[in-house]
């Protein structure tokens, strides 16, 4: 990627993908500890009877991790401003330690604006994968972004 993004570069149909990080065993109990103390993210016995079948680091960190792979993949590099909130989030397959994850997102649609000319809202479809390539967690949200002429028509 060269160059700030802004509004404009953004189409439908776009796709991008980044990061590679690596899911320590410690970060999992650490944030688990502090944020989402379950059994299953805590104790292996416990994370063994469960559902997850293992110790598996919360979604709530999973879209914590996405967050930050986001923003180091493009967002600190744009005009972004912000965002509503998400429309959806899915955690389809447990975060294991030792885990490898990426991220590609899918641009679903680019709007300008109709009340403020110098911004846009940016659709986008996250998916986190692992490194078997399975997709681990799937999120759907719009980011705003300033256009990068905001005078000119939409």
């Amino acid at each position: 990627m060269t160059g700030k993004l802004y509004f404009e570069d953004f189409a439908a149909g776009d796709t991008m993908s980044y990061g590679s990080r690596i899911v320590t065993r410690e970060e999992i109990l650490a944030f688990a500890a502090e944020y989402d103390p379950q059994p299953m993210h805590l104790d292996d016995a416990a994370a063994e009877a469960s559902l997850l079948g293992g110790l598996s680091a919360s979604g709530w960190h999973t879209c914590s991790i996405l967050m930050r792979m986001i923003a180091d993949g493009f967002v600190l590099n744009s005009s972004g401003m912000g965002a509503g909130g998400i429309d959806e989030v899915k955690w389809l397959r447990p975060v294991r330690p030792g885990d490898v994850l990426s991220v590609r997102h899918t641009v679903l649609e680019a709007r300008s604006s109709k009340t403020k000319p110098d911004r846009g809202f940016v659709r986008f479809r996250f998916e986190m994968t692992n490194a078997k390539g399975e997709v681990v967690l799937e999120q759907t949200n719009s980011i705003i972004f300033g256009r990068r002429n905001p005078g000119e028509a939409a």
